[in-house]
């Protein structure tokens, strides 16, 4: 045999060896690629093990909005149904008659958050004890307030101030 001949034989050997760790290495890249493609395409977590995959992650993201939105919904109805609900309480004991033994009488103011409500007065007297409601529209109402009724609405006032401070 010549050394030509050698050398192709020698040549072709190793292109060949070449070529079969060329195709191991392509066959081991495509199984990775093929795994990374089965993890993305949202392949079950028994399936890619512990990574999960972009449909699981989309269809979770899909719950949690659906979640935020009813959560959304809820908050909205509270805040509508607590704008409407009793948010200041004033309250001020005093002796209707000098001769009547203590502070038995009282005014009490309720109002939402916009001053909306009611003042109620009890006027305790010998013969019996008197109840008095004046409605309240914007902290102001269509009866004229006593003065112990004003003092019982500023309370009021007072309160749902404070609480719009706290938050």
């Amino acid at each position: 045999m010549e050394t030509t001949q050698l050398i192709w034989i020698i040549a072709v050997t190793l292109l060949a060896l070449l070529n079969i760790v060329w195709q191991l290495d392509l066959q081991t890249r495509l199984k990775r690629l093929e795994e990374r493609y089965r993890r993305l395409s949202g392949a079950s977590v028994e399936e890619t093990g512990p990574q999960v995959g972009v449909g699981t992650l989309l269809a979770r993201i899909d719950s949690v909005r659906d979640r935020v939105e009813k959560l959304e919904a809820i908050a909205q109805q509270s805040q509508t149904t607590l704008g409407h609900a009793v948010q200041g309480v004033g309250m001020v004991r005093f002796r209707a008659l000098p001769d009547v033994g203590g502070d038995q009488s009282f005014s009490l103011a309720l109002v939402d958050g916009g001053g909306n409500g009611v003042v109620l007065s009890a006027l305790y007297l010998r013969e019996g004890t008197r109840f008095y409601g004046k409605p309240l529209t914007a902290w102001n109402s269509s009866y004229p307030l006593t003065d112990e009724e004003k003092q019982a609405l500023e309370q009021a006032r007072r309160a749902v101030e404070g609480a719009g401070q706290e938050k």
